[in-house]
């Protein structure tokens, strides 16, 4: 039986350690599963033997916490944790959250707000002359120069904020292992400037391959919406590791320079990854971190995401090639899982970014990269698009077969379209057999061609088409599933026409969304750049953008038309749209008129 990393002085000097070559610090609890960033990247350097101490949640009003183990031999390591801390703390509305499911029992006020700027400074003041190493979401997605929803403004690259030495984006366990041994030679990290996936702060451009763009400068960005979009349109054709060039951001007196991309893993490196000793849980020291439910007993098989939606960031950390691991991998793990005395029978998920994504889009990705100005799946697949999921149902049938499994469910999401793109039905009906839990959640997003546009999403004909082949296959099968469709308010692109349209087809198909999500600006994602700047990075076309707290509310209102407490913004929205003919008795109506109510018949 393995053992968790130590987290206190005197586990560390257990072990015989005066000095650990890193110290991790992380903004969620610690938790040793590998669905947790902090649990891989750590586990990946003790497996390298390097002696790895684990400070998670330090109390960021003094420096003790920063000066638990000592200073490191090597240097320290500082991720914000799973998820960017602003994202944990305030809702789209910034409003302050109530529960953080990364921390012990749920409990907020456990990590500060731009947790990776905090905690570097704070180890800065601690260690003058520390090696500080930023990486994880945060600082993935905040490598250059970038808009920031919740101050409103444009910030400067994160490096620059947390006064690191060196920032690693991506998934990092490649770059983690090369970073190590590099600083564990003797080599300082101001000299650790050729290594991909990383970024670096430097006066002297000589150092770079020629061959790099330079993006517009801070400066420009800061005054110029125009500058700012041209710059992320640049970024966003250079996220692959296989044709991204180097790019240079200029500042007053200095550049902050990303290289290239970081090479996929391999398939047996992706699977070492998964075989590492990870407890599987969090540390005995917490109570419950409640994030460990969505992951206890799911399996991870997939990395990257090559369907692209704009608001999403995963282009920007994961990219867009697929790296699987092993059948043999993935049931290794699920026979782990099933001899935790917790096990019910039910695996709740196998899959990834996107569930049924188990192969390169094209044959062509796996030498030469993802088309940098192309897309594969939007507006219309490519005419090189390999459709096959074969390997998944493979996967799925002999998960499933494995003694103690009951059920195998797909949770994480199925990508529609490319489901719908596959001419042979075998995986669509083994999934309406054997594969959903009742109801099967997908993302359509919207319902308006010219959002859906804007979202890098298919059009409503092909939804509608997949919704139709969906009941039609539970009615044969004697299935009775339903389909939840996840959508989104105030994206941009979406007017109030927009909404009103996603409306009516809400009361068409009588479901009415429990939860709503309006577009939430997260940096790094191609709708963010068109929310700040009003323009299409891809062509610079103008895009319409709700802003106002007003509008946002009243689109987020339609597509909960039946609240009464929504009555007067639904009325309002119809009103400004000119669309009364939505007001009335008849059943295209969306709500009643004002002060008139049709009474109620008499049961008999």
């Amino acid at each position: 039986m393995g053992q968790f990393l130590p987290t206190t002085r005197e586990e560390m000097l257990e072990r015989g350690w005066e000095q650990p070559d890193f110290v991790y610090i992380s903004g969620d609890a610690y938790v040793d599963h590998p669905s947790f960033g902090a649990a891989i990247i750590t586990r990946t350097l003790e497996s390298r033997g390097f002696k790895v101490c684990f400070l998670a949640q330090p109390d960021w009003h003094h420096l003790d916490d920063f000066k638990r183990f000592g200073k490191p031999r090597l240097g320290f390591l500082i991720s914000s944790g799973n998820i960017d801390s602003m994202v944990n703390h305030y809702s789209v509305s910034k409003r302050r959250r109530k529960k953080d499911s990364y921390s012990n029992n749920g409990e907020m006020n456990h990590r500060p707000d731009r947790a990776v700027i905090v905690y570097s400074q704070k180890v800065r003041e601690a260690y003058k002359d520390a090696t500080i190493l930023i990486g994880g979401i945060e600082a993935s997605l905040r490598r250059l120069g970038h808009y920031d929803y919740w101050d409103d403004k444009v910030r400067k690259s994160i490096l620059v904020d947390a006064d690191a030495d060196l920032l690693m984006y991506g998934m990092g366990e490649n770059s983690i292992v090369e970073i190590a041994e590099a600083l564990d030679a003797g080599i300082e990290a101001k000299y650790l400037t050729y290594l991909d996936g990383t970024v670096f702060k430097t006066k002297d451009l000589s150092i770079i391959p020629d061959d790099y763009i330079m993006l517009p400068s801070f400066e420009a960005i800061i005054k110029s919406k125009k500058e700012y979009a041209k710059s992320f349109g640049i970024q966003y054709q250079n996220t692959d590791h296989f044709n991204a060039k180097t790019l240079v951001e200029p500042y007053n007196g200095f550049y902050i320079v990303q290289n290239r991309p970081n090479r996929p893993l391999t398939q047996i490196e992706f699977d070492d990854t998964y075989a590492l000793p990870y407890q599987r849980t969090y540390h005995p020291m917490y109570d419950y971190i409640p994030a460990i439910e969505e992951v206890r007993f799911s399996l991870i098989s997939n990395r990257g995401c090559f369907g692209a939606c704009n608001f999403c960031a995963l282009n920007f950390h994961q990219g867009r090639i697929i790296q699987t691991r092993s059948h043999e991998s993935l049931i290794d793990e699920a026979k782990v899982m099933i001899q935790d005395p917790d096990f019910k029978g039910y695996i709740h998920d196998v899959g990834g970014p996107t569930a049924n994504f188990r192969q390169p889009s094209c044959d062509k990705q796996a030498t030469h990269g993802a088309c940098p100005s192309k897309q594969c799946l939007w507006p219309q697949p490519c005419r090189n698009l390999k459709v096959d999921h074969s390997d998944y149902l493979s996967l799925l049938k002999k998960l499933r077969a494995l003694d103690g499994v009951k059920k195998v469910f797909v949770r994480s999401g199925i990508r529609y379209d490319y489901l719908m793109y596959d001419q042979d039905d075998t995986f669509f009906k083994e999934l309406v057999k054997n594969h959903i839990s009742g109801q099967l959640k997908v993302a359509p997003e919207h319902i308006s061609d010219q959002v859906l546009d804007k979202m890098g999403k298919p059009h409503r004909q092909l939804y509608e088409k997949f919704v139709d082949k969906y009941q039609r296959l539970n009615k044969e099968m004697g299935m009775n599933q339903f389909l939840v469709p996840y959508l989104m308010s105030s994206h941009p692109g979406s007017d109030l026409n927009s909404a009103i349209e996603l409306a009516e087809y809400l009361r068409d198909i009588h479901h009415q969304p429990e939860q709503v999500q309006d577009f939430y600006p997260t940096p790094g994602t191609l709708s963010t750049a068109m929310y700040y700047t009003g323009l299409d990075p891809r062509d610079m076309s103008p895009v319409y953008v709700a802003k106002t707290p007003k509008e946002k509310a009243m689109q987020r209102a339609l597509m909960q038309y039946r609240n009464p407490k929504n009555y007067h913004l639904v009325y309002e929205a119809l009103i400004q749209a000119k669309r009364q003919d939505l007001i009335g008795f008849d059943k295209k109506s969306l709500i009643k008129p004002k002060g008139q109510y049709r009474p109620l018949k008499r049961r008999s």
